[in-house]
C-alpha cells in the first residue's frame, strides 16, 4: 500500500511532467507556427459566434441546451470511476492467482488463517481498516456447508475473504446497472424530445412550423411545398 509520502511524490511528479509537457508544446509552437498578425485575431471569440453587429441580440439557445446536456451526462459518467475501483479490487480478491492467505505463498509453512500483504492492502483500500477474521465477518452455517469442499482444501479465512469480495462485486454490478438504466432513461427522453439535434423544427400552438433547418427548407422549396416562415435570432 502506498504511503502518504509516496502519494505526494506521485502527485508532484505528475504536476511536474504536466507543466513540462505544456511548456515544451508552447515552446515548439513559438518556433513552428506561422506569424500572420491580423486585427481579426484580436477580436473577441465567444462560443463560435462571430462578433458582428450589436451585442444586444437574442443568442441562439440551442448551443446552451446541447452544452448543458453534455455537462449533465459528462458529470454522471464520472460516477463510474469509483465504482470501477471498488469492482476491480473486489474481483482481484476473487482471482485464482491472488494469494489471499500466507499458505498460498508458502504451502509448506505458511499460516492458513493469516492474510497476505497483497490481500490486506486490497481490503484496506476497500475500506476495511484492520482486516481480520472478526472485521471481515464469518460465514453463515449454510454458506459453510456450501463451501465445505473448498474450505477443507484451503482455509476458512480465504473462503470468507473471497465470498465477501464476490458478494461485493455482485452488489456493485447491480448498483451500477440501476444507475446506468436511470441514466439511459434520461438520455432516451432528451433524444426523443429532439434536444440532441443541433437544428430542430419548432412548432407553434397552432401546429404550424415556425422554424426549419436550411437544408429542409431548400428541399421543400424544390418540391413546391409551402415552407413557412423562418425566424432568425
Amino acid at each position: 500500500m502506498a504511503t502518504p509520502i509516496a502519494i505526494v511524490a506521485y502527485l508532484g511528479l505528475f504536476a511536474g511532467v504536466a507543466v513540462l509537457f505544456l511548456f515544451v508544446n508552447l515552446l515548439l509552437g513559438r518556433f513552428l507556427r506561422p506569424r500572420l498578425p491580423n486585427q481579426e485575431k484580436l477580436e473577441v471569440y465567444e462560443c463560435g459566434e462571430p462578433t458582428i453587429g450589436s451585442s444586444f441580440v437574442q443568442f441562439d439557445l440551442r448551443f446552451y441546451v446541447v452544452a448543458l446536456l453534455f455537462i449533465i451526462f459528462d458529470v454522471e459518467v464520472a460516477f463510474f470511476f469509483p465504482w470501477a475501483t471498488v469492482f476491480g479490487k473486489a474481483t482481484q480478491l476473487t482471482a485464482p492467482n491472488m494469494p489471499v492467505v500466507m499458505a498460498d505463498l508458502d504451502p509448506d509453512g505458511g499460516a492458513a488463517e493469516q492474510l497476505t500483504p497483497q490481500a490486506t492492502a486490497r481490503l484496506r483500500e476497500l475500506g476495511v481498516r484492520e482486516p481480520s477474521a472478526e472485521t471481515i465477518g464469518a460465514l453463515s452455517p449454510a454458506k459453510m456447508r456450501e463451501l465445505a469442499p473448498s474450505v477443507a482444501s484451503g482455509s476458512v479465512m480465504k473462503a470468507t475473504v473471497q465470498t465477501t469480495a464476490r458478494q461485493m462485486a455482485l452488489a456493485s454490478l447491480w448498483d451500477i446497472g440501476v444507475f446506468f438504466a436511470v441514466l439511459m432513461v434520461g438520455f432516451a427522453y432528451v433524444w426523443r424530445r429532439g434536444d440532441l439535434n443541433w437544428v430542430r423544427s419548432v412548432r407553434s400552438h397552432a401546429g404550424e412550423v415556425v422554424e426549419r433547418a436550411p437544408v429542409t427548407l431548400e428541399l421543400e422549396q424544390k418540391r413546391g411545398r409551402p415552407a413557412g416562415s423562418i425566424l432568425t435570432a
